[in-house]
């Protein structure tokens, strides 16, 4: 059984986002690739578009691909494992974030990917315990910013950190309410997801504009 023991339940109210949709200096998606960086990219843009139309089963072709090439890339275990918990395949999901969660016991998605898959299948006091710690995780990772986004870019209007709130204040009553709880787990990932598409967009605008600016100056 897989246990979330080692982050205390200390519910923070901060900003959360996941770990994934890479975008391009110029703020649109990064282009198809080859290889097992192409194969990634394109399962994020999937991902990303769950909501709108994105095709899970192609993500999973993709990140087969990378995990069995390297499984070490980047956070591609985890990434597959939440296209399963997305595709129904929830033992496939639980198996695949197993492996993912040993190599990195600080991914907060994971643990929360985690923590849904267990609920699904019907282990739902480990899945609270594990969307729980992966909330905790998030709440911290995004205190000042998150991951290479500057906090002046990040969640500026506060989407993400409102599903925060919500996963959390459900989180606290237990699995009493737990369909409504697996929804707000599944809203905060897409949540966090467009956060992290809008806050790098914004911040590659400002950067550039920044550069004009700074050529005129010299000029």
């Amino acid at each position: 059984m897989v246990r979330f023991g080692h982050v205390t339940w200390g519910l923070l109210g901060a900003v959360v986002v996941s770990s994934f949709l890479v975008t391009s200096l110029s703020g649109c998606w990064r282009p198809a690739g080859i290889g097992v960086g192409g194969n990634y990219n394109d399962a994020l843009l999937e991902l990303g578009k769950t909501q709108r139309g994105g095709n899970v089963r192609k993500a999973i072709v993709h990140l087969e691909y990378v995990v069995r090439r390297n499984p070490k890339y980047k956070d591609s275990l985890t990434q597959l494992g939440r296209a399963y918990y997305y595709a129904g395949r929830y033992g496939s999901s639980f198996e695949v974030l197993k492996r993912a969660l040993a190599l990195n016991r600080e991914d907060e998605i994971g643990w929360i990917v985690l923590g849904l898959t267990q609920m699904q299948q019907g282990d739902d006091e480990a899945g609270l315990e594990s969307f729980k710690g992966g909330l905790t995780l998030l709440a911290k990772a995004t205190k000042e910013g998150y991951q290479e986004i500057p906090d002046e870019f990040w969640d500026a209007r506060g989407v993400v950190r409102r599903a925060l709130r919500r996963s959390i204040s459900l989180a606290r009553k237990g699995v009493v309410e737990k369909r409504r709880l697996i929804q707000s787990g599944e809203l905060l990932l897409h949540r966090v997801d467009r956060e992290l598409y809008d806050a790098e967009q914004d911040q590659s605008v400002s950067e550039y504009l920044d550069s004009r600016r700074d050529r005129k100056t010299d000029n």
